[in-house]
């Protein structure tokens, strides 16, 4: 069977502060199994950031501190290929080269990818959609720019610190708008081009049209003619 893998893509930092708000409000994420070649982390590579059931009113301050904090650049790590890096275990090669075979397999991937969106262009994607799959969707999509995250009134020292906790995803992001523009430019140039060849093939026929109608007449005057001269 055929699989079209897509995905959607977020602004870092709204992506971020999105899902602090809902761990805050008691979101967990206990069921998921992180496998990798195979098996789940330890929990030595994956410690929790918290005791208890959940992590239910932490404070911004609390979520960013969390070293261990799968909120940080989870962008990269859920498109990347984490066996290229050993996984979980950290222990596997250093920091700087682990991030950088991390950041480099998120964009192959997300490059081969028949289709992925950005939630800051939602209409861009609704077109980019329609022209990948050949669907068209029932209602247009909606830019919705007041979300949970946007309410968040946070200054610039906590929004710097929130880019470089996801400094991966940050050029993650970058690279993805500039793949994500290029492909919606190149598809409406390909359907101007298409229009317009449907409307050159259009005036063609339309033409034919009436070059054979101007026959058909020139043809009945002419017979008309003929039989005027016999009687």
């Amino acid at each position: 069977r055929n699989f079209y893998y897509i995905t959607m893509l977020r602004d870092p930092v709204s992506r971020y502060l999105s899902e602090w708000k809902h761990v805050q409000r008691g979101a967990t994420w206990k069921t998921s199994l992180h496998m990798c070649d195979g098996r789940s982390p330890t929990p030595d590579e994956l410690p929790t950031c918290y005791l208890g059931d959940d992590w239910s009113g932490v404070s911004l301050q609390e979520f960013m501190d969390c070293g261990y904090n799968l909120a940080n650049n989870r962008q990269v790590r859920m498109l990347a290929d984490l066996s290229l890096v050993g996984c979980y275990n950290l222990t596997f090669m250093n920091e700087s080269e682990r991030n950088m075979i991390l950041l480099q397999s998120a964009k192959n991937n997300l490059k081969n990818m028949a289709f992925f969106g950005l939630t800051e262009f939602q209409r861009k994607t609704q077109y980019l959609f329609e022209r990948t799959f050949n669907l068209k969707f029932i209602s247009p999509f909606t830019q919705f720019n007041i979300t949970r995250a946007s309410n968040v009134d946070i200054d610039e020292g906590a929004r710097k610190r929130i880019e470089v906790l996801n400094f991966l995803d940050m050029q993650l992001y970058e690279y993805a708008k500039d793949l994500f523009l290029q492909r919606f430019q190149y598809s409406k140039q390909e359907e101007h081009q298409k229009n317009r060849q449907k409307r050159r093939e259009e005036r063609r026929l339309l033409r034919e049209q009436r070059v054979h109608q101007w026959q058909k007449e020139e043809a009945v005057t002419e017979d008309y003619n003929s039989q005027v001269e016999r009687w």
